[in-house]
């Protein structure tokens, strides 16, 4: 009898999406950014608690988001524990916000340190303590 097996590709690590981190935001330089030091962005459209950026919005803006095991405390020099939530985006997914307002990266953005989503279309700012 002849048989046939299939080889399953097996997966080891931890998968994430573009904008994901695995802790809250960091300072540095005065700008708020993620712990490999890219920068955080604000949208001026997002409501307090509230992305608005979805759809196409997050291939050229991805959320910060967390994990779920991550909660929101500690804090910087000039930030508190309570300037740092976790928002429940619509598609299920956690994301850091920074005094209410959710946070992204810039996927134009080519190193930490880089601000080249800062001012673009008039809406997007690095986000600053």
């Amino acid at each position: 009898m002849n048989r046939l097996v299939l080889a399953l590709p097996i997966v080891i690590g931890l998968s994430v999406g573009a904008g994901s981190a695995l802790a809250q935001p960091k300072m540095s330089d005065g700008t708020l950014t993620d712990d490999s030091g890219r920068t955080l962005y604000t949208f001026d459209k997002d409501s307090a608690g509230k992305s608005s950026c979805t759809g196409n919005c997050v291939k050229l803006w991805p959320p910060f988001t967390a994990t779920s095991s991550d909660t929101a405390s500690g804090g910087s020099s000039t930030a508190t524990s309570r300037d740092y939530t976790l928002i429940q985006r619509e598609d299920g997914m956690k994301q850091w916000a920074y005094k209410g307002k959710p946070l992204y990266l810039f996927s134009k953005d080519q190193k930490p340190g880089d601000k080249s989503g800062d001012g673009f279309n008039n809406a997007w700012h690095v986000a600053k303590p």
